[in-house]
């Protein structure tokens, strides 16, 4: 399925008017990238074996 068919399809399934999809549309974005910084970038950053490093003078 093509990216464009993908996001067509989420509109068609998204209830009400086109300004409840857009609001609901901008929720699940928010709420995806407050998972991702929250929880899913810390857990990733625990994986890799980089040190701490800190620039002084």
């Amino acid at each position: 399925m093509r990216t464009v068919e993908m996001y067509a399809a989420l509109w068609r399934v998204l209830p009400g008017p086109w300004w409840v999809k857009l609001l609901l549309v901008l929720l699940l974005i928010a709420a995806l990238l407050f998972a991702l910084v929250e929880w899913i970038f810390p857990w990733v950053n625990s994986l890799l074996p980089l040190p701490d490093v800190t620039v002084s003078e």
